[in-house]
């Protein structure tokens, strides 16, 4: 059984019953688990998991595949301040979304998770600018080893990896308008 601190950064259905949960660990990197009944009224889960919650969690890591069986976790953040605003909202799901697109499974990294925390504390207290969203992508570029030091962060995030999430046009335009 593994130990961490993580925050939610996806869910998906994967049965009637249970949920896919991907998550940014502290000292781990991206971790896929899988919540068993978490869609249940009853559930151990209930109540417990969301996007951009921020818990401390145990799991077992599995041999044969890269999901993991979520076992308990203790909820420390409820991001309740990010939901307050829409912009707030959408951007946190864009810095999920792109940690999860450069990000491999089990690829060690603090300063990813640092960063995730930095960034979600800043949506929870500020109304978003799109000078956040540009540092966000400077230094996760910085931290990947991809940024030149001239051009747009994010033009080298996206040579890196081939692209990025179609939400960051979504994010964009909500600063443009």
């Amino acid at each position: 059984m593994r130990t961490g601190n993580g925050i939610i950064l996806r869910l998906t259905k994967l049965t009637e019953t249970s949920l896919i949960v991907t998550w940014c660990v502290e000292g781990v990197g991206l971790v896929k688990t899988v919540a068993k009944g978490a869609r249940r009224p009853k559930s151990v889960f209930a109540g417990k998991l969301d996007l951009f919650y921020t818990a401390e969690m145990s799991w077992i890591p599995s041999a044969k595949s890269e999901l993991g069986t979520l076992k308990e976790l203790i909820v420390n953040e409820y991001a309740e301040g990010i939901r307050k605003q829409y912009k707030n909202t959408m951007v946190a799901g864009y810095f999920a979304t792109l940690l999860e697109y450069v990000m491999e499974a089990g690829e060690v990294d603090d300063d990813a998770y640092g960063l995730l925390v930095r960034a979600y504390h800043y949506l929870t207290e500020k109304q978003c600018e799109w000078k956040a969203v540009v540092h966000f992508e400077k230094e996760l570029a910085v931290l990947l080893g991809v940024w030149d030091g001239s051009s747009h962060p994010h033009l080298c995030l996206r040579r890196a990896f081939g692209g990025l999430p179609k939400n960051r046009a979504t994010c964009e335009s909500l600063f443009t308008d």
